[in-house]
């Protein structure tokens, strides 16, 4: 039984709570700084930019196109005259074969803009030739703008994901190396499917906080602030009766923001479940199917995808509302300065021009209030996927059940050097994984270097718990364990590992070649010394049959070969490592005779002036250890060789009757 400390339950954010991931965020953000300063600053440059358009705009069609010169007033109706120099040969020419549309007012001449239909093209290009080099003009600094523009979000662009994906590199090796540091009780407690959500798709949302939230935030509130004084700047009044549907605009981006913030929060959630089923579902295939479960296991499948499908419509929804509505309001608007801008222009109060750059920058003012909406939904996804990213890192630091000394590539420096296991003793050691429900009580033993010790006992007396306390996975809640005659939460975690190899009944190999497999965590070896550690540990026969040999790469949970040759890969492993300390959990059990035969002539080899603790579930196994403890409900019952023990006629001699009856 495990505590449940260091599991984390999603819960809501609260808006406090996000200044305060966004304080401890910094710290990932401070050594690119200044690029995403630099890449804001840039987001300033483009805005500017973006807004010059509409205004170039303006100034092509009031200057050269329409032109506001010479407007006169006859019968209430307003006709706009184009001026020209009479005093140019050409032009004096062409009003002189037009006299009947020309009005000569001293070295000028008025022609009525619906009169230049009349003057044949090659006339009117001439009377015009001024403004045609003016729109020439225009329309170069139009087309510069537009590529400097592309250059500068292209350029923004990359800064931004470059910055993005190197802060989220140094999140990854953070949450990695925490993640790998935690004790073993930790990923007791929590599913891996849920850390593995957490370290990709969580990682990836707070990417999107980098890239497509904070440049362009600023980017967009930028273009909001321009688009506004531009507006006021040219016609306050008509700017005014534009800005009546923004109330409304308003409303409708917080109250649809947060719905949508609920549905993407759903969405994460629903994910980390599927992952952690799915996870469960191919790890326990084979109950399953031999338990028949599959309809059931298909239901709650079923259900939960279900669940995720309801959140993700939800979502879908929510935008699909949202957006048509800033459309239609953002449409209103430009309707709005259609007519009153129209009306304006009818009575002379604004040119062609303005009104033009009028809808343009309504239009432009809409797209980054749609866009700010946006990115407030993928703020709050990321502030939610921050929040149990850092939950991981607290765990780490004071939830979960830990080892004084930290393990990981941050550990400090060792207290006491550790050169060689001469002894190892536990004086008094108490444990419970939950208050209350103690696995062990006050054990003592002592081995001595080149010793035996085998611990035998019922299922769940404390037999597989004694071992983690002394390889370090977990630290007693009373009593010492001490190496060298030293207390063992003195010396680096590390440095006691290096000098102890673990064989388990059920090895756990790499996805890697069994070469690699071997030499896992132990120095570098010549050719001719892994031979020696294959053929000692009696696997030579498993690496020859195999196509590629030692380079032949092994499944995932090395499911090709027999659990048998699973476990001489893994003797050979402990061989690699030359360790002062042997710690075998029944390295036989649920191993065929011929098979077994093997491995326990391996294990002889390997233990072979060695210090070794035996876990023994056979109590044949025992009877090689110059020591026995027996276990019983966390308490050493008896202890003694096995001669000893069987004179006793005790717990330990019922034990062995009851093998050989079974």
């Amino acid at each position: 039984m495990h505590t449940n400390a260091g599991i984390f339950e999603e819960k809501n954010l609260d808006k406090s709570y996000d200044i305060k991931l966004l304080v401890r965020i910094y710290p990932f953000i401070k050594p690119y700084r200044l690029l995403l300063i630099f890449s804001i600053t840039m987001a300033i440059v483009i805005t500017l930019l973006d807004i010059t358009l509409p205004y170039i705009t303006k100034i092509a069609i009031d200057r050269y196109i329409v032109p506001k010169t010479g407007v006169e007033t006859t019968h209430s109706i307003a006709a706009r005259y184009l001026s020209v120099d009479i005093s140019r040969q050409d032009i004096a020419e062409i009003v002189r074969r037009y006299p009947e549309v020309f009005t000569v007012s001293g070295s000028s001449g008025l022609i009525a803009y619906n009169q230049l239909d009349k003057l044949v093209p090659r006339d009117l290009k001439t009377l015009r030739q001024d403004d045609l080099s003016g729109i020439s003009r225009i329309a170069v600094m139009f087309l510069g703008i537009i590529v400097l523009d592309f250059i500068l979000n292209f350029s923004q662009q990359m800064i931004m994901e470059y910055s993005g994906q190197k802060i989220m590199h140094d999140f990854r090796i953070k949450l990695f190396t925490h993640i790998q540091d935690m004790p073993v009780s930790y990923f007791n407690q929590n599913p891996v499917a849920r850390l593995v959500t957490r370290v990709t798709n969580d990682v990836q949302n707070m990417q999107e906080l980098f890239t497509s939230v904070i440049a362009l935030v600023f980017k967009d509130l930028f273009l909001l602030v321009g688009i506004a004084i531009m507006l006021i700047n040219m016609n306050w009044r008509l700017a005014l009766t534009a800005f009546i549907v923004l109330p409304a605009v308003g409303y409708f981006s917080f109250h649809y923001s947060r719905q949508g913030r609920e549905a993407f929060r759903i969405i994460r959630t629903k994910t980390a479940e599927i992952n952690t089923h799915f996870s469960e579902t191919i790890t326990g295939m084979k109950v399953i199917q031999l338990f028949r479960q599959e309809a059931d296991n298909y239901q709650k499948f079923k259900k939960i995808n279900h669940e995720y499908y309801v959140a993700g419509m939800r979502q879908v929804h929510v935008f699909a509302i949202f957006m048509p509505v800033i459309e239609l309001l953002g449409i209103t608007a430009v309707a709005i300065i259609i007519y009153y801008g129209g009306i304006r222009v009818l009575s002379d109060q604004i040119t062609i021009g303005a009104l033009a750059a009028f809808i343009s920058y309504i239009k432009m003012f809409f797209r980054p209030i749609r866009d700010i909406a946006e990115k407030y939904n993928i703020l709050q996804n990321a502030m939610s996927s921050a929040e149990r990213l850092f939950q991981i890192l607290d765990n780490t630091e004071k939830d979960a059940p830990r080892s004084i000394e930290e393990t990981g590539p941050t550990a400090r420096v060792a207290e006491e050097p550790l050169s060689v296991i001469s002894s190892l003793e536990a004086r008094e050691i108490s444990f419970s994984y939950v208050k209350d429900e103690p696995i062990l009580k006050n054990v003592s033993f002592e081995i001595k270097a080149g010793d035996t010790l085998a611990i035998v006992g019922p299922t769940g007396s404390g037999k597989t718990t004694l071992m983690n306390l002394i390889t370090r996975f977990y630290t007693p809640d009373a009593g010492r364990i001490l190496i060298n005659g030293k207390d063992i939460q003195s010396i680096d975690s590390g440095r006691i590992r290096d000098r102890i190899a673990l064989v388990t009944q059920d090895p756990f190999l790499f996805s890697e070649s069994i070469r690699e497999n071997i030499l896992h965590g132990a120095k570098a070896l010549s050719e001719s010394e892994l031979e020696q550690v294959v053929a000692a540990s009696n696997c030579k026969d498993v690496v020859d049959k195999l196509p590629r040999g030692m380079d032949t790469i092994l499944s995932e949970g090395a499911a090709s070969i027999s659990s048998g040759e699973r476990q001489l890969i893994s003797i050979a492993r402990a061989f690699a490592r030359n360790p002062d300390l042997i710690i075998l959990d029944e390295a036989t059990s649920y191993i065929d005779s011929q098979t077994e035969q093997k491995i326990q002539k391996a294990l002889v080899n390997l233990m072979t002036g060695r210090t070794a603790i035996i876990i023994a579930h056979r109590l044949s196994t025992a009877r090689l250890a110059n020591q026995i403890l027996v276990l019983n409900k966390g308490l050493i019952i008896e202890s003694g060789t096995h001669e000893a023990l069987m004179s006793k006629k005790g717990f330990y001699y019922m034990l062995n009757l009851m093998e050989k009856i079974d």
